[in-house]
């Protein structure tokens, strides 16, 4: 985001945890603070007169954003928008409120639960992380508790969430808003490691799923940022569609997709500049999405269940459009950092090689 916005002329001044913080040596002015501090983001924020504030990645980022943009009467979602979009507990009593699709589902503290309540299979996760962090998937009522330990040691608020798992075809949306109205941009299949973790190992767009499939799912879309009271920026919603058709909802970000959906995939598809749409709404200047290409797009993550990827991040394929490994050593993927390369490409078809 940093060097689009360098791009577009846009002086940038960054916050983050130095150690490890990508942009630290491309952006104008870096400052070691956590995007946690909200009030310290503020004061520097406040002194330094700025035009707009954004994050696409991370939901971390999301409550600071909105506080400061709040406070300093820039465009972004509200402070309690930014609250329900990041807490995966809360999101789910705004769901059931509005008659949005969920699971049942259940909060805590501790390792126990009634599980006499749900039917199995169940997911736990943490209410507060994303990156496929802390989710496991249990069968049986004895497995629970140590998910639930699981779950809770990599929340920060240490809380998780328990609820019934959604067998079915699973897939993103990839959205943009602007004072509340609303333009999906592109459906992303999704592949993962499946139980216990699920791990995504590709992504792919557009979507394989039927039109009329697609069609409820925008519209499912559309009431779920409804219901978190997404109104500007970008949309990232998961979803379950079961065999028989019927449409979940997982979660919504109030941010992009991260593994290069929003970053890579949604312009190689639809010639749509996501990124650039993003910063736009930030600074009050943004216009109409125009998708005007139609291409094939995904990303490939190399790891021991990809293995079998290897031969093609060792040579040229006519579809490459970014690719890189980072890790020579490959091991099975707990959550998203275990990944050890990725491989982006665009094709006038879909590219499968797992």
């Amino acid at each position: 985001m940093v060097g689009k916005a360098k791009e577009m002329g846009i002086e940038t001044h960054c916050f983050a945890w130095s150690e490890g913080a990508v942009c630290k040596e491309l952006a104008d002015y870096f400052y070691p603070i956590s995007i946690l501090e909200k009030e310290a983001i503020l004061q520097e924020c406040e002194n330094i007169g700025i035009d707009g504030i954004t994050t696409i990645a991370t939901d971390m980022a999301v409550p600071t954003v909105c506080f400061v943009a709040e406070q300093l009467k820039l465009i972004s979602n509200s402070v309690a928008s930014g609250v329900i979009s990041t807490n995966k507990l809360e999101m789910r009593k705004a769901f059931e409120k509005q008659n949005c699709n969920t699971p049942k589902f259940v909060e805590t503290t501790s390792k126990n639960v009634d599980s006499k309540r749900f039917n199995f299979p169940l997911i736990v996760k943490p209410v507060d992380r994303s990156g496929s962090r802390g989710i496991t998937k249990v069968n049986l009522s004895e497995e629970l508790p140590n998910a639930i330990s699981y779950a809770l040691q990599e929340s920060f608020a240490k809380k998780a969430l328990v609820e019934e798992f959604v067998e079915g075809h699973e897939v993103s949306v990839e959205s943009i808003s602007w004072k509340g109205s609303h333009y999906i941009l592109a459906i992303t299949d999704k592949m993962t490691t499946g139980a216990p973790h699920f791990v995504e190992l590709a992504h792919h767009q557009p979507s394989q799923l039927p039109l009329k499939v697609q069609e409820k799912i925008k519209a499912e879309t559309i009431k779920c940022l409804n219901a978190l009271e997404i109104k500007n920026g970008a949309g990232h919603s998961e979803f379950k569609i079961t065999s028989e058709g019927e449409i979940f909802v997982i979660e919504v970000g109030a941010r992009m997709g991260g593994d290069f959906i929003g970053s890579h995939l949604v312009e190689l598809s639809t010639g749509y500049d996501f990124v650039k749409g993003v910063i736009d709404i930030a600074l009050n200047t943004f216009e109409k999405p125009v998708l005007n290409k139609h291409h094939f797009s995904g990303v490939y993550f190399l790891s021991k269940e990809t293995e079998v990827l290897q031969p093609y991040f060792l040579k040229d394929n006519d579809f490459d459009v970014e690719k890189q490994i980072l890790n020579n050593s490959l091991k099975y993927s707990t959550n998203s950092n275990d990944r050890s390369g990725y491989l982006i490409y665009q094709s006038n078809k879909k590219i499968n090689l797992l």
